[in-house]
């Protein structure tokens, strides 16, 4: 009776005018190549980050080729400055 455990990124959407990218890995636990239990987890990524009150392109290295892949396709200079506009006039800067 062998136990194996796996990590599967089973949902990518893009999600909103500011094309956020939306990630939920599923994990599942299988005996004997039969799945016995699967759980999720999920995270969102935005096109800009914001440091010191200075804008920057959020980090995806971390990020699997086909995530990288979608954020770059879909975030745009233009979608990155709407982006950063909304935020901060949303946080009165």
């Amino acid at each position: 009776m062998a136990l194996t455990e796996s990590t599967v990124e089973d949902k990518i959407e893009i999600v909103g005018a500011h094309k956020h990218v939306q990630i939920r890995t599923a994990t599942v636990i299988a005996r004997d190549g039969t799945e016995i239990s699967r759980g999720f987890s999920r995270h969102v990524l935005h096109c800009s980050t914001k440091a010191d009150d200075a804008w920057g392109d959020t980090d995806i290295s971390g990020e699997s080729a086909e995530v990288q892949a979608i954020c770059n396709a879909v975030w745009t200079d233009a979608i990155k400055t709407a982006y950063q506009t909304a935020v901060d006039a949303s946080s009165g800067v």
